[in-house]
Formats: C-alpha cells, structure tokens, sequence
C-alpha cells in the first residue's frame, strides 16, 4: 500500500465513528454518574439568570448566590413535603381503590360472559392482589428516596458550578485558544437553553396548576399527585403528555366511572393541546431550530442513553449538538439534517448569494 494514499487517522470518517460510539457507549455505562452532573448543569444555566439580575440591582455575588441556592432548597422541600404527603394518602387508601377496581373488572367480565364468553371469575383474584399494589406502591416510594438522595448530591454540584460559572468563559478561552468571536457559539448555546428551559418550566408549571384545578373541578382524588405527574411528564416532548393522561384517566374511571374518566380525559386533552399547539410555541418563537422528527428521534436516542433525565434533556442535548455542527463547514450539513426545512431553505439562498 502506497503511503501517499492512506488515509490520516485523525481525518478517517470511520475512526471518528468509532469514536462517538465508544463515547455514548460510554455515557450509557456511567449514566448513573453522568445523569445528575447534566441535571445540575442545565439547572444552574437556569439560574445565573436570576444572580445576573441580582447583581445588576448591586447586590453582592455572594449574596445572590445564597439567595438563589435558599430559593432552590426551598422549592426541593416543598416539592417533597406536597408529594411525599400525597403518596401517604394514597397508600392509606389503597384497599378502597382495590375494591373499586375489582367491581369494574367484575363488571366487564361479566358483559363479555354474557355476550359468549367464558371468563372464570377466579382469575381475577390473579391479576388484582393487594401485595402486588403495596408491593408497587413501596417501589414508587422507593424511587422518590433515590431521587432525593440524588437532589441533594444534585444540588451541591449546582451550587459548585454557580460559583465557577463565570470563570467558564476565561477558562475555555486560556485552555482551547479561542478568540471572542470563535467561542461567542458557547454563548448561543448557553442562551438557547436557558430560553428553552425557562419557557419549558413555566409551561409546566401552568398545564400542572391548570390540570389541578380541573381533577379538583371534576372531583378526582389526589389531583396534586396527578398534576404534578402532569407538570414533569411535559418535559418530554411529543410523548410527555400521553403517559400523563392515561394513568389519570384510568384512576378516574376506578373513582368515577366512565363519566369522570372521560371529563379528565377531556380535561387533559383541551389543556395540553391549548398549551402545547398554542401557548408554547409563540412563547419559543422559532423554537430550538429543530424539525419535528428529530425532536422524536433525540427523545427516543438520548432516553435510551442516559434514562428519562435524558428525556427530559433530549431537545437542549440536540440543540447544542446543532449549534456546535454549524461552526465549522465540514459538519455544517450534520446541522442542516437537524435543522428545520425553513433553515436549509435561507441556507440554500445564502450559497447562491456566495456563487454569484
């Protein structure tokens, strides 16, 4: 083989795959280390915002930064005090919804007997049991510890970073070399996700208060718990909303009937729809730059590597990606396939300006 004609390794297509491979398999090994350092990342993107705006009141950074980090612990123990007090109740009352479900499921076995078919009743005592309730139960509050041993860890990673964050920009530039123009895309990233994440929160934070006053209209029991399912599940895009919907629907349908299952279906339909076809994206503008298959495509991927932290992340993860693809012309078409047809379009229109 002529040594003229072999390809550099640092220029191989295939060794660069080989590397970003070996990277996510990576990610995905170490996940449980990697998950909580992203979370506390994007977090504290969040809130610089707030000590920025602190400190153009003239308040000292010190004092800002505790007056933020008060601010987040009090919204973890809020969180935790309201649905840690809600799943108590749920459990107290796990036979009364037993009973309630064994009489629909009666209800139904005996339609289909009467239509031809024939179901033993016994079997019903097999699928419906209290131990595999308390038993799924214990594992929802055993879930809920993890996560806040996780947001206590999660929390002293933000207050670090928060006190390095200003350094980032000087360090990039004395370790990588970069001038202000070549690194001014860092500050587009971190622009696009706070913007991203601040207009996420507060449509969260509205489908939750909307869905609590709807299941509490309707009658539901613990309509926090479901709207705070609600809230988070809205992170996710495309597929969020659905698996909120469908485990509140069904536990009005054991409440209520089919009356109430289908007002709560209703209820989350108008409301998701109002917010996510409407509000949301007048609030986002243009959005993240991202078509609507890749939106699905990150989702899918990023979940699958780092769990459903990475669900919640997967548009500002793929964003970023983008941005970063769109300084260097060798990769800009990585960021064209990520982009929307309305981006490729004024790109296109751009070369024929540079052409002629």
């Amino acid at each position: 083989m002529n040594p003229r004609n072999a390809v550099p390794i640092k220029s191989s297509p295939v060794m660069k795959v080989a590397a970003l491979i070996i990277i996510f398999a990576g990610a995905y090994i170490a996940r449980s280390i990697i998950t909580p350092v992203l979370l506390a990342l994007f977090i504290s993107i969040i809130c610089v915002q707030p000590i920025t705006w602190l400190e153009k009141k003239r308040i000292p950074r010190w004092l800002a930064l505790i007056v933020v980090a008060m601010g987040l612990v009090l919204v973890f123990f809020g969180f935790t005090i309201l649905i840690g007090g809600t799943l108590s109740f749920f459990l107290s009352s796990v036979t009364k919804y037993e009973s309630l479900l064994v009489g629909i499921f009666n209800s139904i076995i005996q339609f289909l007997n009467d239509h031809g078919l024939n179901i033993p009743k016994e079997k019903l005592s097999e699928i419906i049991q209290s131990a595999k309730i308390f038993e799924f139960t214990s594992g929802a509050l055993k879930e809920l510890l993890k996560l806040i041993g996780n947001a206590l860890l999660i929390f002293l990673v933000i207050l670090f970073m928060l006190m390095e964050f200003s350094s980032f920009t000087v360090k990039a530039k004395a370790v990588l070399g970069l001038s202000n123009q070549s690194i001014s895309y860092l500050s587009t990233i971190t622009r696009n996700t706070r913007h991203y994440l601040v207009i996420k929160t507060l449509v969260c934070l509205t489908n939750g208060v909307l869905i609590y006053i709807a299941l509490l209209i309707i009658g539901v029991d613990y309509p926090l718990l479901w709207a705070t399912v609600a809230g988070l599940m809205n992170y996710i895009p495309n597929i969020g909303s659905i698996f909120a919907t469908i485990p509140a629907v069904l536990f009005a349908l054991i409440q209520l009937g089919v009356g109430g299952a289908a007002w709560t279906l209703g209820s989350f339909v108008i409301i998701h729809n109002v917010l996510g076809n409407f509000i949301e994206p007048k609030l986002l503008g243009r959005g993240m730059g991202l078509s609507a298959l890749v939106v699905l495509l990150s989702l899918l991927f990023w979940g699958y590597i780092l769990g459903p932290v990475g669900m919640f992340l997967s548009v500002p993860f793929t964003m970023t990606i983008k941005i970063i693809m769109e300084q260097s012309e060798k990769t800009r078409w990585i960021a064209i396939l990520l982009g929307t047809p309305d981006e490729a379009k004024i790109y296109l229109q751009h070369k024929k300006r540079w052409k002629n």
